[in-house]
């Protein structure tokens, strides 16, 4: 069934976001989590992370077997969405393309470039830079939207196979946020969200640190943010969420290197800040649960008061052996542990509950965490 504009940003997207508890106004800061994470277990067995409510079994490298042959992640798995037939899209530096496509029981399915080269620009380019991604339906067809993190690829609009709706360059929007010029600050977005009202933002996390707004008719709104530290403006927003979970719409912003959430209203106006995290790289929701990867080795879930509940797979000794030596260990697999995350970059809930994590190391790793 048609739904009326007004309703297509908020009919279905890769994370169920439903109605629950309210968040509190006022800055808070992570207190009193419970931090839990499986026994030190290496081999092929899977280890359990978590306890209660948000039990999981973790199948890390989820989907390699199937992988065919000349079929790599390159230099990480960057995103994860999944679309209404329960469809898993992982975001790629490897080959070919950048999208690999499976089923829910990590069949692959196909690949697809999806992200498009600005063809002004002069330098020769690949597809290989997947990075943000999400996805809506509207009107009945589902649709991707793609980030690059590359300032000669554009933020585009693409159909479940790949065909192109529309593309946008650096250029394009910096002429209408008004950031063109012999000034103009770098351009490498990161991540996609949406809005209520059809619209969606655009974050340039590697680039400007600003948000670009647009309306449903894909009209350029306003910019959010800026590089900074104070409330409002941002060091490395790269990701951010519609949060619907009080029942009243805010955009939460996954501001990384100031280890940080930030909340702003539907007219760009920031509303809260929570603080405590390490280095939180994405958001997602289900129910009054939020969901938080974060860079620095650990998943963490939120309940509807913003209460960390559960820091999934975190270990502080462990952290620090990923960490160090300007993060040897995304390039040593050997290395990584059964039950231990290296680098979660994206995570999203199923349509069960499950978890699917991707990782920022070579070569890539998808974790499945099975809800138990």
């Amino acid at each position: 069934m048609s739904l009326p504009a007004s309703s297509q940003a908020s009919s279905r997207s890769r994370r169920s976001f439903l109605k629950s508890a309210a968040a509190g106004s006022a800055s808070v800061a992570l207190v009193g989590p419970l931090i839990l994470g499986a026994e030190d277990r290496t081999g092929k067995s899977d280890a359990i992370v978590g306890s209660g409510e948000h039990t999981y079994r973790c199948h890390h490298f989820w989907g390699n077997d199937s992988l065919p042959a000349g079929h790599d992640y390159g230099n990480a798995s960057h995103g994860v969405t999944i679309d209404a037939e329960g469809l898993i899209y992982i975001t790629h530096t490897g080959r070919p393309d950048s999208v690999y496509v499976f089923d829910p029981d990590g069949r692959f399915i196909r690949s697809m470039a999806g992200f498009h080269a600005v063809k002004n620009r002069n330098r020769a380019m690949t597809t290989a830079s997947g990075h943000g991604i999400d996805l809506r339906d509207e009107g009945g067809e589902q649709f991707l939207y793609l980030a690059a993190a590359n300032s000669d690829m554009s933020f585009a609009k693409v159909s479940l196979n790949g065909e192109l709706v529309w593309q946008r360059s650096r250029d394009e929007i910096f002429e209408q946020a008004g950031l063109a010029g012999d000034e103009a600050p770098r351009f490498r977005p990161t991540n996609v969200s949406f809005r209520p009202d059809g619209g969606y933002y655009l974050g340039d996390g590697y680039g400007s640190f600003y948000l670009f707004e647009y309306d449903a008719n894909d009209e350029f709104v306003r910019t959010i943010g800026g590089p900074g530290s104070e409330n409002g403006r941002f060091a490395t927003p790269h990701g951010q969420w519609l949060d619907d979970r009080d029942g009243t719409p805010k955009l939460v912003v996954a501001d990384r290197a100031n280890k940080r959430l930030q909340w702003f209203d539907m007219d760009g106006n920031h509303v809260r800040t929570q603080d405590g995290f390490l280095f939180p790289a994405d958001i997602d929701s289900r129910g009054e649960w939020l969901l938080v990867p974060d860079l620095h080795a650990r998943v963490t879930i939120l309940n509807g008061d913003n209460e960390p509940v559960v820091h999934l797979g975190d270990d502080e000794a462990w952290r620090e052996s990923v960490l160090a030596d300007n993060f040897k260990m995304r390039t040593t697999p050997e290395r990584w542990r059964t039950g231990r995350f290296v680098h979660p970059h994206d995570a999203c809930f199923d349509a069960d509950g499950n978890i699917f994590v991707t990782e920022w190391v070579r070569g890539g790793r998808v974790t499945k965490l099975e809800k138990v």
